[in-house]
């Protein structure tokens, strides 16, 4: 029986992983202050958490400088990839875009949190 040396470095990371890591789902949402006002979108794998962090007004930052509190919009993916990636091209949509979004789903732009709860 011949045996042969590794020739893999001891940095090099192995052929088959370990381990995998699961991907959780995620949400797209959109808050405003009122109808047709500020716009602020953003994205997380728990949407009451987040939205609740913002009605709170717990981390500082855009939607707590323009009191941004009323969920007017949401989309779930199966993947937080997918969510990350639609935040993204929702974000560089014009205004228009955005609103035509929000009226689809919410026509009278009615806070959606307390349904979540």
């Amino acid at each position: 029986v011949q045996r042969t040396a590794s020739l893999r470095s001891p940095m090099s990371r192995p052929s088959t992983p370990c381990f995998t890591r699961v991907m959780s789902g995620g949400f797209v949402y959109i808050l405003t202050n009122r109808r047709d006002g500020v716009l602020y979108i953003g994205v997380t794998n728990d949407l009451v958490r987040r939205v609740f962090e913002h009605r709170e007004g717990v981390v500082k930052g855009f939607s707590k400088t323009h009191g941004l509190k009323l969920l007017v919009y949401y989309e779930q993916h199966d993947d937080i990839r997918l969510a990350i990636q639609r935040e993204k091209t929702v974000k560089h949509w014009p205004r228009a875009w955005k609103v035509r979004l929000i009226n689809g789903f919410n026509r009278e732009w009615d806070d959606l949190y307390p349904s979540l709860i």
